[in-house]
């Protein structure tokens, strides 16, 4: 993990052959030099300069994606490749797609390393086009971009390059499958907004904001709900994805729909609620609908002539799941999909204000909304949802760290009400989410 430290300050210039090509993965070490990203204090005059250290810190979310070749190695990782028959985790194309920046041997330069996990390429793009000349005048942010840089200041963008692992993505080891999380493999979820303060690098200052503009958190986390939307609906409706031999590929499923208590008494105790969201018949399990009540509580604030097809074409999916063929539910994933792009195109687009940020809250924690969160999984994205809204409204200055410190310990209630799956407890959720939002109301 620390193998990097051992190049900083070695690299101050680079030669011709490392911006061989738009296409070349050079590494993590080719960004390590003292003068560029390698620092151990982020004192930069444009950028911290420290980014290294923040990408291998061993005791924060921040050093997750250095970390992330390592724990194939470990005891869990090498369980799950035994169980599936990988052989070597840390030499598994199903593993190294997203634990590892996995470039063809073609595209790797000298410096490109494997073992270095998740590195700066696999978020930046790759770097052979702009490496040795993005820091250098007249080099500008759009120039970086023309030449292969990734704009990860676009919420499109960014949420993309997130949910190529954090969800899944055609490319070669870049699905998680039912079978790995039988294996042991982690359940897998995704928020933007939350997900890109866990991995921030860089500090929101005056020269960030004229070059790439102030980011907002609920464009954020309202673009990054509907490009999941997108992404989950536009993978199943492909039978390479949606399907695993003869079974529906379980991994867009509820887990928690099947993997319950089951008893056989005279007085039954269901161990699930009837979502009134879903049109599916009783019993059948439901599609891990997270992202898709979280967007149509946002359409319904932000984009209200979008709302209803969305809501339209979410419950046509719902049935078509439990009523329809097969080539039915994929034809109605793509229109969702269709429904979901076309939100995202708007939610970008859009200019926000504070309001904004009220209304949603208000939406999710509403009893309209409150209603749908039945399951573990949508009530996750529901806490982390009014957690990142209310964050945004304190980075804006228009609630006070100590007036949102006083509503923490209601959104504390409903992280621990969803603390641990097995245990999860609609009903308490649902109440802490309230007391939370009625909290958030008082604000405005």
């Amino acid at each position: 993990m620390f193998r990097i430290f051992a190049v900083l300050g070695l690299i101050a210039v680079y030669p011709a052959a490392i911006a061989s090509g738009n296409g070349t993965f050079e590494g993590v070490a080719s960004c390590a030099g003292s003068t560029c990203h390698g620092r151990a204090e982020g004192n930069g005059a444009v950028v911290r300069q420290d980014e290294i250290a923040t990408w291998q810190e061993p005791s924060s979310a921040s050093g997750a994606h250095s970390r992330a070749y390592a724990v194939l190695a470990g005891r869990r990782g090498q369980q799950i490749a035994s169980s599936l028959g990988l052989g070597p985790a840390t030499q598994a194309t199903e593993c190294l797609g997203c634990h590892a920046t996995f470039a063809p041997s073609s595209q790797r330069g000298d410096r490109f390393q494997l073992s270095d996990g998740v590195g700066c390429e696999s978020c930046h793009g790759a770097a052979g086009g702009w490496l040795a000349n993005h820091y250098a005048r007249p080099a500008t942010h759009a120039s970086n971009v023309s030449d292969g840089m990734t704009p990860l200041e676009n919420p499109q963008a960014r949420a993309n390059v997130c949910l190529d692992c954090h969800y899944g993505s055609e490319s070669t080891g870049q699905f998680v499958t039912h079978s790995m999380m039988a294996a042991g493999h982690p359940r897998v979820s995704f928020e933007l907004d939350l997900f890109s303060a866990l991995q921030q690098h860089h500090d929101v200052d005056d020269d960030y904001t004229s070059r790439k503009r102030k980011p907002n958190a609920v464009r954020f986390w309202a673009v990054g709900q509907a490009e999941a939307v997108r992404r989950a609906t536009s993978l199943f409706a492909q039978p390479k994805f949606g399907m695993e031999g003869a079974f529906p590929q379980l991994y867009f499923y509820d887990c928690h729909s099947c993997h319950r208590e089951i008893q056989d008494a005279d007085q039954r105790r269901l161990t699930f609620e009837v979502n009134p969201g879903r049109p599916i018949p009783f019993g059948n399990p439901p599609f891990n609908d997270e992202n898709i009540i979280m967007l149509s509580a946002v359409s319904g604030a932000l984009v209200p002539g979008q709302a209803e097809n969305f809501r339209n074409a979410s419950r046509t999916f719902h049935r078509a799941m439990g009523e329809g063929s097969p080539a039915a539910a994929r034809e109605a994933a793509n229109v969702l999909s269709q429904r979901a792009r076309a939100l995202s195109n708007a939610l970008s687009q859009r200019a926000y204000i504070d309001a904004d940020a009220f209304r949603v809250i208000e939406i999710i924690g509403g009893n309209a909304t409150r209603s749908h969160f039945t399951d573990y999984s949508g009530s996750v994205q529901a806490v982390m949802a009014i957690d990142t809204l209310l964050n945004g409204l304190v980075s804006n200055g228009r609630v006070t760290a100590g007036a949102a410190a006083g509503i923490r310990a209601n959104i504390n209630r409903a992280y621990a009400a969803v603390e641990e799956p097995n245990a999860f407890k609609p009903v308490d959720f649902r109440t802490a989410l309230n007391s939370a939002t009625t909290a958030i109301r008082r604000l405005q």
